[in-house]
């Protein structure tokens, strides 16, 4: 591909660049982050970005890992955030490679802020965030005219690493017609036992997707009351789906269909929705 005929940004020196790698298959990065990985002279990535996609790295870059995983030794957010700078101070194109999309649960927000502060020019770069690559791999549509036309998103634990406390459970129990939990194995248990006591319904839909759009993905058919079961077994990272969305997958299922599965057209029980107006 000439990307150079598409009139896109340069990549200088003493710039950070913020860019979401996407979930996990490198065919969902943007343009705008191949353009970046191709500049950058060093790419500072996350434990989540797979080694497809570092490949398409710029062959003379150095790759800094600043990855972090639960229970184990990582790097700690104020320093990753100092490394960026210095990296950027010595005149380097640095690119800031996270999963998914940076400003949604990827901390970029935190790393921007400290650019501003000092003083470090910056651009961001959107990615393709977990939930809406993972789901559609999943063939779990977010939103159906029939079933569903909002979507509510979740962290599974909050700075000191619990169960979010300053949620409405309630609300989130009685008034999301979809929730999507990121990074939420760790507290299953209790987010499950948090959603039922607050009104949800036990045997609501639900799915658990790890690995999401990678080879390794795996995804788990369940209901809220049987999640924590379910999630035996299963490891990070991975999206909790909550909601009747989940049912759509019956018929959905693309990747399952590649493989043979024979789809429900009709996986609601509902009426053809183009009559719908």
């Amino acid at each position: 591909m000439n990307l150079d005929a598409l009139s896109l940004p340069c990549f200088e020196s003493g710039w950070v660049w913020l860019v979401g790698a996407g979930p996990g298959d490198p065919a969902l990065l943007t343009i705008g982050a191949l353009h970046a990985l191709r500049q950058a002279d060093t790419v500072v990535h996350d434990a989540l970005v797979d080694d497809s996609i570092l490949a398409l790295a710029n062959p003379d870059a150095e790759l800094i890992y600043a990855g972090k995983r639960g229970g184990k030794p990582s790097p700690k957010q104020p320093d990753i955030s100092a490394r960026l700078v210095t990296l950027a101070r010595e005149g380097r194109k640095v690119l800031r490679l996270k999963g998914g999309d940076p400003f949604l649960f990827g901390r970029g927000g935190e790393e921007a802020l400290a650019l501003v502060g000092a003083g470090i020019p910056f651009r961001v770069i959107p990615g393709i965030t977990a939930a809406i690559g993972g789901l559609a791999y999943a063939g779990i549509p977010m939103t159906h005219r029939a079933t569903a036309t909002a979507v509510t998103f979740v962290t599974g634990h909050n700075l000191s690493g619990a169960v979010p406390d300053d949620l409405d459970w309630t609300a989130l129990a009685n008034g999301a017609q979809v929730l999507i939990f990121y990074m939420a194995l760790k507290h299953i248990a209790e987010i499950v036992d948090r959603l039922i006591a607050g009104g949800a319904r036990p045997e609501s839909p639900a799915a658990l997707i790890a690995h999401a759009t990678t080879e390794r993905q795996q995804i788990v058919e369940t209901t809220l009351a049987d999640a924590k079961q379910a999630a035996v077994g299963i490891t990070p990272p991975a999206l909790f789906v909550v909601g009747e969305v989940v049912r759509l997958r019956d018929g959905l299922d693309w990747l399952g269909a590649i493989s043979g599965r024979v789809l429900n057209h009709d996986p609601l029980g509902h009426r053809d929705m183009r009559d719908a107006g």
